[in-house]
């Protein structure tokens, strides 16, 4: 076990709190999909679609939209003297490898869940999210990043009250008549709340570095382990649903 936990040492440059915040995300994720699996594989009766377990799940896709702007902003003041050509080819293919990991995830579910295929979930938007927010990264301390993160959101919850006749724009936040799907991260709200994480990196982490007093907890084991979860969230994404479904199918069916 102490083994295991010195792999959870904070690697060079990373905040041990971000890592945390992102680990008890990660944990959250877990529960939240177990629940929802429990539902549509299980035929457990809970109401996912009102209350605590419709807000639960968004809540925790709030917090991870939130870290990857904050870490957004700390990536590049670390690396801003660099070439600006070269900058933007490290955004643009750090976007698409984990674009390519959503297209990876709509391939699987259209093979084994054809009743609700991903088409656009949450790998799908930091994809698109991450090159889309290159243009702000240089902006992080302005006054009007945070009022245009909050139209933004005000917008897109606006667009999600009604349904259109555009299939094609329904990655944009345009729902057509008909959709489903078990995932479902659109460009609008959530790049408003991905903003909004810029936003904060850059007025609490300005240069990279935390600007107020915290206590170090980071050699707390409980917190080493959390961290180690946090930097291998996208990897515990990718793994944990086929677990938990193959567990439903093996203890509960």
């Amino acid at each position: 076990m102490l083994k295991f936990l010195e792999l959870a040492k904070p690697a060079k440059g990373r905040l041990w709190e971000i890592d945390t915040i992102r680990g008890v995300a990660i944990v959250l994720m877990v529960i939240s999909n177990f629940v929802y699996d429990l539902y549509n594989f299980g035929s457990w009766q809970i109401d996912i679609f009102n209350g605590f377990w419709w807000v639960f799940p968004r809540v925790i896709v709030a917090t991870f939209v939130l870290l990857v702007g904050l870490s957004l902003n700390l990536s590049y003041v670390r690396v801003r003297h660099k070439n600006e050509s070269l900058l933007f080819k490290k955004y643009l293919m750090r976007g698409i490898k984990i674009f390519l990991w959503g297209v990876a995830i709509t391939a699987v579910t259209w093979m084994f869940l054809p009743q609700g295929v991903i088409l656009f979930g949450v790998l799908h938007f930091i994809g698109v999210g991450i090159i889309l927010a290159y243009p702000f990264l240089r902006y992080p301390h302005a006054r009007w990043l945070p009022w245009l993160a909050i139209l933004l959101i005000i917008f897109g919850i606006w667009l999600h009250s009604k349904v259109y006749d555009w299939p094609w724009l329904f990655w944009l936040g345009l729902i057509p008549k008909g959709f489903s799907t078990f995932d479902y991260i659109p460009i609008l709200p959530w790049f408003g709340v991905l903003l909004l994480g810029l936003w904060v990196g850059g007025r609490f982490y300005p240069e990279g570095k935390r600007t107020f007093a915290l206590a170090d907890f980071s050699n707390l084991p409980s917190v080493k382990f959390l961290c180690l979860l946090g930097r291998n969230s996208l990897l515990i994404y990718l793994i944990h649903q086929p677990i938990l479904v193959g567990s439903i199918y093996l203890f509960w069916l």
